[in-house]
């Protein structure tokens, strides 16, 4: 019986941690808007609080990054129960966004892209390593000038309840006629926001 009962209270302890956890990694992927430097992030290695941005030249046109809607957060149920925290397996969010811009001479612009996210076990989760799919779109109005999807992963290790993981996308040319009015959007998910984390095998 002291077994049983102490892996309820476990089990009770990582529902209320998954709540808390939703609510902050969501709230900081909707809000982190431009983010850290790419420089603070790569000497970081990992989730920072840094607020500050950087952009290539004073007078180069670089708009803050936003969240594509829905893009925020995945999370993956046990038994199609959505939104029962103790059915949460695990949750992917963004976390710092950052980027930076550099003016070429033909008038074009070479973007670069970091983002950083967090993974959370949920209650009905377990540690292991979890693919994560990031897309990030370049767009002036309804007009996609570049889209890339990258595909990286995050380990929760034994005995944990998170981990993070970062990643940087460059190369990403914006045409001279689009150089003074475009627009960068990050989002979770290859194929849209509905889009569930994937456990990887071992082995």
């Amino acid at each position: 019986m002291g077994g049983a009962g102490a892996r309820a209270a476990m089990a009770a302890a990582r529902a209320a941690m998954a709540v808390v956890g939703l609510l902050v990694l969501t709230g900081c992927g909707g809000s982190s808007g431009g983010g850290m430097s790419l420089g603070d992030m790569l000497i970081s290695g990992g989730i920072s609080p840094a607020p500050t941005q950087q952009v290539g030249a004073s007078d180069t046109y670089c708009p803050a990054v936003s969240v594509t809607e829905g893009g925020a957060a995945i999370q993956a149920y046990s038994g199609g129960r959505v939104g029962d925290a103790e059915a949460l397996r695990s949750q992917i969010a963004l976390g710092q966004l950052a980027r930076e811009c550099a003016l070429q001479p033909d008038g074009s612009v070479l973007v670069k892209v970091g983002v950083e996210g967090r993974a959370l076990q949920g209650a009905a989760g377990a540690a292991g390593r979890f693919d994560v799919p990031v897309r990030i779109i370049v767009k002036q109005g309804s007009t996609v000038l570049a889209e890339r999807v990258r595909r990286t992963a995050v380990a929760i290790p034994a005995g944990d309840t998170q981990g993070s993981f970062a990643l940087v996308e460059d190369g990403i040319v914006v045409p001279a006629s689009a150089s003074q009015d475009f627009e960068i959007e990050v989002g979770l998910g290859g194929s849209g926001p509905t889009d569930k984390p994937r456990r990887r095998r071992k082995g």
